[in-house]
Order: structure tokens, then sequence, then C-alpha cells
């Protein structure tokens, strides 16, 4: 499967887009977390032809920009992310919590129905192949303590202060 891709400079640092031949949003990375060529050849592990199209993810770029402006609070763009069924689960939660929000790893295990799995929310949130648009950034600890995730704790920081929600 084709995989169009850029990478463009962000707020919250240079980010890694890959959108499917379907049009589907596959893969945002943070780049200065995780170096572009590791991302590019995990992809291509996974079956996809890359290639290098800045108007093949044009939408997901034009979305993501107007979040960075303060335009945009939900976003509308059709989603694949790879992933275990559990993952899958945790990550559709993820897209219910409302912009400007947080919930912790335990609410969000409840949410599933497992409440002891708190630890395997935490996993599969530092999984999300998608941050920002699947918003894990959202989820924070016990006592609002903000704790792991894919593009630094700061970046975290940034887009919860992005979106109007300061800890306490």
């Amino acid at each position: 499967m084709k995989l169009s891709y850029a990478e463009i400079e962000s707020p919250f640092g240079p980010l890694f887009i890959g959108v499917d031949d379907a049009h589907r949003l596959r893969r945002i990375s943070f780049l200065e977390a995780h170096a572009a060529d590791r991302v590019k050849q995990e992809l291509t592990e996974r079956g996809f032809e890359l290639a290098a199209d800045p108007a093949g993810v044009q939408t997901t770029v034009d979305q993501l920009e107007a979040y960075f402006h303060g335009d945009l609070t939900e976003f509308r763009l059709p989603l694949e992310p790879l992933g275990t069924p559990f993952q899958l689960a945790v990550w559709k939660q993820l897209q219910a919590i409302p912009y400007g929000t947080c919930v912790t790893y335990g609410d969000l295990a409840r949410n599933l129905g497992k409440p002891g799995a708190s630890r395997a929310v935490g996993l599969a949130n530092n999984r999300n192949p998608i941050p920002i648009v699947i918003p894990c950034h959202r989820v924070i600890g016990a006592n609002n303590r903000l704790v792991g995730f894919g593009g630094g704790t700061d970046v975290k920081y940034r887009l919860l202060q992005h979106e109007g929600y300061f800890l306490a």
C-alpha cells in the first residue's frame, strides 16, 4: 500500500505525516523524539511503499494548521491506525476526550470496563501512531501528574496549554 508523507514544521516541533492511498491518516510522529529514518523504516517494514508527497497529506496539514492556530477543536479526518484490538479500543476512547479536558489512565481503564488495566492503557496510549489527532496528550496521571508522551512531556504540557488546560 502506498503511503504519501511529508515532514512539516509545527509550533510543537517537526512532524512526520503519513496518509495512505485511500486518504486515511496512518501516522503522525514528532521528529525531535523519533528520527524520520526510523519512522520510515518501521512503515516500510509494515509493508508501506513510501512516497514523499506533500499534496497527498494536504488535508491533514490544513487541519493541523487550523488546530495550531486555535481555529479547530475537533479533527475530521479518516483514520486507520495499526494496532491490536485493545490498542484500537483505547485509541477510540481517546478520541472521545473533549478538547481542553483531561482524563486519567484510570478513567480510561474504567471506561473500557477494565478498571485494573491502567498500566495496559498507558502502554496502548504510548503506542498511539496518530498523536494530536488521536489526543493521547489529554491523558494524565493520578493527582494531575504529567506523565509520559511520545513527543516528550514538555510538548504534552504545551499541547495542553494550547487547549486551555492548565495543570495545578
